[in-house]
């Protein structure tokens, strides 16, 4: 889930088009993205797509689908899985399975009562991501061209860590957290842009991508990467989900500017964390990451996508078709015509 810092980054944030991060390179949390696939594209009871053999196949059509809308719109994409997560994110994990097989239980009921629109918001809340779909993704991606890096930890943390040696332009995620990691840039809202539905209301809206530019959010609050990293502790963080009961954002900000040292916000935070506050600081502020990675983009492999797509998953030989088109005229016409040095710049 990551840390809630919508009300600190309101003041910075910008709405902008797909087509502002043309020629840029984007960092994408994969598990990020791929969790929103298997979210929001399910059918109208929350059953989600699944092929002939009941394979779960909503994250492929999102993951194919949007990735060749990136590459029309000039984005260079390089998708960053999770590798093993740190320990002090176990109690969290553990929590999420809880919620979902709540949800689960839910969703049973909404559906026994004949309650499509409930039903399919608790369906949202009962995705899981395995780890053969997680293999999926990143072959579908290996046959598509597009480059994909195993993260030896946080994938976050591998994106931003790529944002500040300059491979990336930016992170891409949903997750604030993303900014304690020391992204340069992060940007939201890739994989949902366009219309959609506000639950329990005939009603949708339009849905934007966000830029939040870390050095304006720290300047704007008159603070440094480290202190964020401390208000993300008050609020709670995957490694300390509670937080401090009855801080919030302005007290935690208030607390922040008025302590004189790092070591006495540490100890205030000592009191009231059951866990070790250093142990979370040192996290973000020197995460696991690896500098063994290469990025490239290649054309696509039709006559493998279709027979990943098409014959394995049951996927619209015309639908795969006509989105191969498009990718081909993507890659020919915004990649190949464009310098080596801009192409990694």
């Amino acid at each position: 889930m990551g840390v809630n810092l919508k009300e600190l980054v309101s003041p910075i944030k910008k709405e902008v088009d797909l087509k502002t991060f043309s020629g840029k390179v984007i960092a994408i949390d994969a598990y990020n993205i791929l969790y929103q696939f298997l979210a929001t594209i399910r059918q109208r009871d929350g059953t989600p797509l699944m092929d002939a053999y009941g394979n779960v196949t909503s994250h492929l059509n999102g993951l194919f689908y949007r990735t060749i809308n990136f590459l029309e719109n000039g984005i260079k994409p390089v998708y960053v899985f999770d590798g093993r997560p740190p320990e002090l994110k176990k109690t969290e994990i553990l929590k999420r399975l809880q919620i979902k097989e709540e949800a689960s239980k839910k969703y049973i009921r909404a559906l026994q009562r004949g309650d499509l629109e409930e039903a399919r918001i608790y369906a949202q809340q009962t995705s899981r991501l395995t780890s053969t779909m997680v293999d999926d993704a990143k072959e579908l991606l290996t046959y598509m061209g597009v480059p994909w890096i195993q993260a030896p930890a946080e994938g976050e943390a591998q994106a931003a860590y790529m944002t500040r040696k300059g491979d990336a332009w930016a992170s891409g995620s949903q997750d604030y957290d993303s900014l304690l990691f020391g992204s340069v840039r992060l940007v939201r809202n890739l994989g949902i842009t366009g219309k959609r539905k506000l639950p329990r209301k005939n009603v949708y809206i339009e849905v934007r991508p966000e830029i939040i530019v870390l050095e304006d959010l720290l300047r704007y609050h008159g603070i440094d990467r480290e202190r964020l990293v401390y208000i993300a502790l008050f609020l709670g963080t995957d490694y300390n989900p509670e937080g401090v009961k009855g801080i919030g954002v302005k007290k935690a900000l208030n607390i922040i500017k008025e302590a004189k040292t790092n070591d006495a916000i540490v100890k205030i935070l000592e009191k009231h964390l059951d866990v070790d506050p250093r142990k979370i600081i040192e996290i973000f502020l020197n995460p696991t990451v690896t500098d063994d990675y290469k990025i490239s983009w290649n054309n696509p492999d039709g006559d493998k996508i279709r027979e990943f797509l098409v014959e394995r998953h049951q996927f619209s030989p015309e639908r795969v078709n006509n989105a191969l088109d498009r990718a081909l005229k993507a890659y020919t016409s915004l990649f190949r015509q464009t310098t080596l040095e801009s192409w990694f710049g």
